[in-house]
């Protein structure tokens, strides 16, 4: 069976892309970057150079497959200009829908984010939660709208299946989605000294093994329509540092920083990023969410599709092991 992926160079899709080849389909890979490829190099994948913005491109790389993953998206915490964001994120994945329903493409699964859920209270929020008033990041806000479409055009169209992932983690590209394992290998490293507000703020976080685990248990089983929380375990600040400390070995003080300090820090790197065109590495939104809990259940993802996400030590475990060997 011919599959098609789209971001097969990202941190997600170039596990995803190996995960499935290993299993012996072939993969259509949909990539932009020439000195990523290397990544993707098995006998079962075909690589297609291309853009989720150029529809012509899409449309030849799925020529033949009876299955798509998509992906690709713009997963930065900030844009100068946010369009760019929401026109990646949401007229991106139109055309790749649109491409699919063209090659007669049976079943879809798209990548959305847990963080269309927003903040949590005492309790682990579910697929069938109330959507927030307002998102923390454009990202999110703009996932959130593609899901709404997504949803409407599964009605008539091909089978779609949305998958939430949490904070995800794991061997793979150090880059900006694949912030939570940049923050571990500075730990062991030493350079990782602080933690938001108390460290008593609440995340989900999940290994990307299971996460693309996930994503190919949707293909198989997912229900048309339906959207599915692909997460680990909550844990605060704290209790992820405690348990990395040790997995690792290594103690380190970790300063605890209170949310107007962090906020101050914010636009202090916003202020870089407005003279000097530097990457902002903490805004003043992502402040305030750290200091939020973000506490999920992935029960239905449990029950329907048969979802067994690693222990956040043995996930840790598995990280560790990578970091030490690159």
């Amino acid at each position: 069976m011919k599959v098609f992926v789209s971001g097969a160079t990202g941190f997600i899709g170039s596990h995803l892309v190996k995960a499935l080849a290993s299993n012996g389909y072939i993969v259509h890979a949909l990539y932009r970057s020439e000195s990523k490829i290397n990544e993707l190099n098995h006998p079962n994948v075909r690589l297609f150079k291309g853009d989720i913005l150029n529809f012509q491109s899409l449309e030849k790389a799925m020529e033949g497959c009876t299955q798509a993953y998509h992906v690709a998206a713009f997963a930065n915490i900030w844009e100068k200009d946010p369009s760019i964001i929401y026109r990646l994120n949401i007229e991106g994945s139109m055309n790749v829908i649109k491409a699919a329903i063209k090659n007669n493409v049976e079943k879809i699964v798209c990548t959305s984010t847990a963080g269309v859920l927003g903040p949590s209270d005492n309790h682990p929020l579910n697929e069938d939660s109330p959507p927030p008033s307002s998102f923390f990041i454009d990202y999110e806000s703009s996932k959130a709208i593609l899901e709404k479409i997504l949803i409407t055009m599964s009605l008539t169209g091909p089978e779609i299946i949305i998958v939430n992932p949490t904070r995800v983690y794991g061997p793979g590209l150090l880059s900006e989605s694949n912030s939570v394992t940049r923050m571990i290998e500075k730990y062991i490293r030493g350079k990782w000294r602080f933690i938001p507000g108390s460290g008593n703020s609440k995340g989900n976080y999940v290994h990307v093994k299971d996460v693309v685990k996930g994503h190919i248990l949707a293909m198989e089983k997912g229900r048309n329509g339906e959207r599915y929380l692909l997460g680990g375990e909550n844990v605060s600040y704290l209790e992820f540092f405690n348990t990395l400390s040790e997995v690792s070995g290594k103690k380190y003080f970790l300063l605890k920083i209170p949310l107007f300090v962090m906020l101050g820090i914010s636009h202090i790197v916003m202020l870089k990023t407005y003279l000097f065109g530097t990457k902002p590495m903490i805004t003043p939104p992502l402040a305030r969410k750290f200091n939020h809990n973000f506490n999920i259940t992935s029960e239905k993802a449990v029950k329907e599709l048969g979802y067994s996400p690693l222990s956040l030590k043995k996930g840790l475990e598995d990280t560790l092991n990578w970091l030490k060997n690159i």
